[in-house]
């Protein structure tokens, strides 16, 4: 059974960073996929981020390019994401997601992960 978990969310002011971060307890990530999503209230779960198996490739919603950075460390079990000038639109909870054993390449299909975390909360004030 995957168990991940995330941490580094907070309340910041508009123009800020944060830097997100997943683990996993019980199991090894650096054998598939990795992504990040996020949830604001009353609004569907949207992908924001997606990285490849070795951390070739990555993908990203249009809304947080050149803004966002997705990244892994295999050897520490580490998913991260650094996020640059937040805005206020990007108050979500953030989830990290696994794609199942041997799925090396990144989606920002929602439907592609089966593994979840029970996410950490960012708050963007203007």
């Amino acid at each position: 059974q995957v168990k991940l978990e995330e941490s580094g969310g907070g309340s910041v002011q508009a123009g800020a960073s944060l830097r997100l971060s997943c683990t996993a307890s019980g199991v090894l990530l650096d054998d598939r996929a990795l992504g990040w999503f996020r949830q604001s209230p009353g609004k569907e779960r949207e992908s924001v981020s997606s990285i490849s198996q070795n951390g070739a490739h990555t993908f990203y919603a249009d809304s947080v390019k050149g803004r966002f950075t997705i990244s892994r460390d295999n050897a520490k079990n580490m998913l991260y994401l650094q996020m640059d000038n937040l805005k206020p639109e990007d108050t979500a909870m953030y989830y990290c997601a696994a794609r199942p054993t041997d799925w090396y390449g990144g989606s920002l299909r929602e439907t592609d992960y089966p593994y979840w975390g029970q996410g950490t909360q960012v708050t963007v004030s203007s």
